[in-house]
């Protein structure tokens, strides 16, 4: 079970590999959208001028309860997924706002440690976004 609210929302993440498309960058910032519940912009650091949109699945895909590996929480500095936030990349594909379920992207909010996971799970890659979950 992911963490309900996540509690890294602003500040300074460290990958433990370049998040696939952005080698060799580790280093980026996180910070919410304003008035925007649930989204967040994850910008390098290296002046590369980058930039993801993040989404809180609680917020918009509250079924999404990705299988988070034990070798993955170790990485991170956790013990337990109750101890990561989990978000997932956002994008526009036909006029159309979806996120990645397949890939999503996990964070230690007491370290800053993050990782991008590809899952084994059935997930889609691009999963559209109808509403805001209640």
């Amino acid at each position: 079970m992911i963490s309900a609210l996540p509690t890294s929302r602003d500040g300074r993440l460290t990958f433990t590999a370049p998040p696939p498309g952005f080698a060799p960058l580790t280093d980026f910032d996180l910070a919410a959208v304003p008035g925007a519940p649930g989204l967040y912009t994850l910008r390098d650091t290296a002046g590369a001028d980058l930039r993801l949109f993040l989404l809180d699945p609680t917020f918009y895909v509250p079924e999404y309860l990705p299988d988070v590996a034990d070798q993955d929480l170790v990485a991170l500095g956790a013990s337990s997924v109750g101890e990561v936030d989990v978000y997932v990349v956002a994008n526009i594909s036909d006029g159309a706002p979806v996120v990645n379920l397949l890939a999503p992207i996990v964070v230690n909010p007491r370290s800053g440690a993050a990782t991008q996971l590809i899952l084994e799970d059935d997930w889609p890659l691009q999963a559209e976004l109808v509403t805001e979950a209640a």
